[in-house]
């Protein structure tokens, strides 16, 4: 008679499987705990050099953080000198922002959607050349650029700076762009197409309206991009009026401190508020940057 097997106990291997996915799961959030703390340390050490006193900033023993926060630093900034206002830089740079980044939105677009739903000769060539100019850098066409903008008089003014974004928006946001619309199916078109709708309508009533992740991404980068442009104001801006917050940044560096201190605890506290529109745009677009990349494919 044959012997009859007993059924394995699930418990004993049930509890060792439930142990190993909570001590694996915890070994994650620990290391993700470090990683974020080590990413964070260097904005956290920025805010707290900002509450300092200049005296604080060459003690022999750095402190992690302020004895007294002194808030104060934070309107001494808005008066950084020579008559010149912080907030005069803050304006600037929302200027040029906003006018170059509507540009670049608007016409990238227009372009991505001409790569993602147009068949004309050499459509892959072209596209092509334009991927290229992403390995270009920019220090190769300053001078040219210089040049020409020297020939139309826009030398000291903020026309360098804007002008250029509404000529294509820049390949990265063009492929981008690009990327997205091709994942759109073409039955769309296609059926618009039949019931007699042209190609503006449909990019007004189709395109455009299910593109918002892959424009709000496109934002996020492009605001980040000419928020932080420090070479090109450089180079075409000579009237401290004129600055830009990164060369405000870079003009406040140069002011003497009190008494021979360092102002480094001013300098900091100007850094966070040129950071805190970043920060703030990042988070309340955060849902969409996430769902543009996520949706951005390789089809193509």
């Amino acid at each position: 008679m044959a012997a009859i097997t007993q059924p394995r106990p699930q418990g004993s291997s049930t509890t060792r499987l439930s142990a190993r996915k909570l001590l694996k799961r915890t070994v994650i959030y620990i290391m993700a705990l470090v990683f974020s703390a080590m990413f964070v340390f260097p904005f956290f050490w920025t805010v707290s050099t900002s509450l300092k006193e200049p005296v604080e900033l060459i003690a022999y023993s750095p402190t992690l953080l302020p004895i007294v926060p002194r808030w104060e630093n934070y309107g001494k900034i808005w008066s950084v000198g020579l008559g010149i206002s912080f907030g005069q830089f803050f304006f600037n740079s929302t200027f040029v922002t906003g006018v170059a980044l509507i540009g670049q939105i608007i016409t990238a677009f227009l372009v991505g959607y001409g790569f993602a739903r147009f068949r004309f000769p050499g459509r892959n060539a072209i596209f092509a050349l334009c991927l290229s100019t992403m390995i270009l850098p920019p220090h190769v066409t300053i001078i040219p650029l210089f040049v020409l903008f020297r020939n139309l008089h826009w030398i000291d003014t903020f026309l360098p700076l804007i002008v250029p974004s509404f000529f294509g928006g820049g390949a990265f946001t063009i492929f981008l762009i690009r990327q997205f619309i091709m994942s759109m199916p073409i039955e769309l078109d296609e059926a618009a197409l039949i019931d007699g709708a042209g190609r503006v309508s449909i990019l007004w009533h189709i395109i455009l309206p299910n593109s918002g992740p892959v424009l709000a991404t496109a934002a996020i980068f492009g605001f980040i991009g000419h928020w932080n442009q420090f070479l090109e104001p450089l180079i075409f801006l000579n009237g401290v009026r004129k600055y830009t917050i990164p060369l405000g940044l870079w003009f406040l560096r140069q002011q003497e401190g009190v008494a021979g201190l360092p102002n480094d605890n001013l300098l900091m506290a100007a850094s966070v508020l040129a950071t805190a529109p970043i920060i703030v745009i990042f988070f309340v677009s955060q849902k969409y940057f996430v769902r543009g990349i996520a949706m951005t494919g390789l089809k193509g």
